[in-house]
């Protein structure tokens, strides 16, 4: 098997130490790569600093023309990388589908973001000491971004630090994670079939232990990180001079509110929750953990959600955790939360890098299952008294990414809106919807800073303003 190359500062590479990538479910070899050497990873950060100026002066055609061929590339070797993202990240083709048009749709936002970029222009003579004066306000890079992405999401998740940074004419080098490296590296092959100049990006293979010197190089003034709380906390803490964006995921909760009674409205609810908490085996920030039900409803809503969760096909709707060893700590959470006085309504089952989809109740509300995120297949459901006790519930909470609200009130929907702590409320579906142009982060242990093309754009670069004097306005 051929050992595929990085991407040095546009051009391909190889390293020294192999990196082998496996499928989650079998250990079957997906493919190599290397992983870049210290000299190596000089070289692409002289690069990008060596790049900027002239890259953030490059015109917003150029920059928008690039977007639009690596979207369109994607959209036609959608089946070939939907494949490789399965592979190396296990989850079942129907998402690795999903997730490669999404990235065709974030590089499409950019390259449209990129041609509008423009900036605003401000009346000062609105004082009369300022007659004749008017600012002219753009925004440009702030330097070199240095993105890390996480396994869940190989390809999109790489598209959403990758994108913005095009469009705003600001170099990145990429981290891609450890367990799935390839799909950025695919990435990169298409990023340099374009005419972006040396030094834009580099895709760079390495081991966790060494990203933090590139957190800490004075050259990357922007760091975009996805990942974990407390390696999140880490890089904030390390680097607190520089721009850092953190995406830290979150214990996603969904709230079925007293007005959410009807047969139909219920069975679209238990629906929604069994997929969107089971995806892709629950490795997703805003997949549904906690579920909280109006008691007015709970005793019919539960045996549908538990009906809907034991219909999902292993194979095409859930699939395997990254691996056996993410597996047993569910495992080991779940039997944590049982010997603490829950109850398994169904799953509860690990076999090697899968887990059954499971639905808990009677869950205490310090077990691990509701107050971190479980990053699995994991339902915990709990009966709340009204509507305003299953938003205090949704609130009590570490995290605060994004919460699902099931109402047709429009009063209560802008109540969830003023009231719950978190990134965003999507009302009349899961917490887990998301579009790629909007902005999305979240509060609390969840991050800080806004992915979505235009936000990220906006935290990549810095506002300066011009004053032009004299002028007959």
């Amino acid at each position: 098997m051929e050992t595929t190359p990085f991407w040095l500062a546009g051009e391909p590479a190889h390293g020294e130490d192999a990196v082998r990538v496996t499928h989650p479910s079998d250990g079957s070899l997906v493919g190599t790569t290397t992983n870049a050497t210290e000299a190596q990873v000089e070289r692409a950060v002289a690069a990008a600093h060596a790049a900027a100026p002239g890259f953030a002066a490059l015109p917003a055609s150029a920059r928008a023309a690039a977007l639009d061929h690596v979207s369109r590339r994607l959209a036609e070797r959608a089946g070939e990388i939907a494949r490789l993202i399965t592979g190396e990240n296990g989850k079942p083709p129907r998402w690795a589908a999903a997730e490669v048009a999404r990235a065709a749709s974030t590089f499409r936002w950019a390259a449209e973001e990129a041609r509008r970029f423009s900036g605003d222009l401000q009346r000062l003579d609105t004082d009369p000491a300022a007659a004749g004066r008017i600012a002219v306000v753009r925004r440009f890079p702030r330097g070199p971004v240095l993105g890390i992405s996480p396994f869940n999401f190989p390809l999109n998740l790489v598209a959403h630090k990758v994108a913005p940074a095009v469009a705003v004419g600001a170099p990145i080098i990429v981290k891609p994670a450890p367990a799935t490296p390839l799909t950025a590296l695919l990435l990169g092959g298409i990023l340099a079939e374009t005419d972006l100049p040396p030094g834009a990006f580099s895709v760079l293979p390495l081991p966790n232990d060494r990203a933090a010197a590139l957190v800490r190089e004075p050259r990357l003034p922007v760091v975009s990180f996805t990942g974990s709380g407390p390696v999140g906390a880490a890089i904030r803490a390390a680097v607190p001079h520089k721009h850092v964006t953190l995406e830290l995921g979150g214990n996603a909760a969904a709230l079925l509110c007293a007005d959410w009674s009807s047969p139909e409205d219920l069975a679209f609810a238990a629906a929604r929750i069994a997929t969107f908490a089971n995806y892709q085996a629950g490795q997703s920030c805003i997949a549904v953990q906690r579920v909280y039900v109006h008691q007015s409803l709970y005793d019919e809503f539960l045996p549908r959600l538990v009906a809907a969760v034991e219909a999902l096909d292993p194979a095409g709707d859930v699939g395997p955790l990254i691996s056996a060893a993410a597996a047993e700590r569910v495992r080991s959470w779940v039997d944590e939360a049982v010997a603490a006085g829950a109850r398994v309504a169904t799953g509860g089952h690990r076999a090697g890098s899968t887990y059954r989809p499971t639905v808990l109740t009677g869950v205490p509300p310090t077990a691990k299952v509701v107050t971190e995120e479980v990053f699995g297949p994991v339902l915990a459901v709990s009966p709340v008294s009204d509507d305003t006790a299953g938003l205090a519930a949704i609130n009590d909470s570490a995290y605060g990414l994004q919460a699902g609200v099931f109402t047709h009130r429009l009063d209560v929907a802008f109540t969830a809106h003023r009231t719950l702590e978190v990134g965003g409320v999507i009302v009349g579906d899961v917490p887990s919807y998301r579009a790629d142009q909007m902005p999305y982060g979240g509060v609390k242990g969840s991050g800080a800073g806004r992915e979505g093309v235009r936000s990220a754009m906006e935290d990549y670069t810095e506002p300066r303003v011009l004053v032009l004097t004299g002028l007959e306005l």
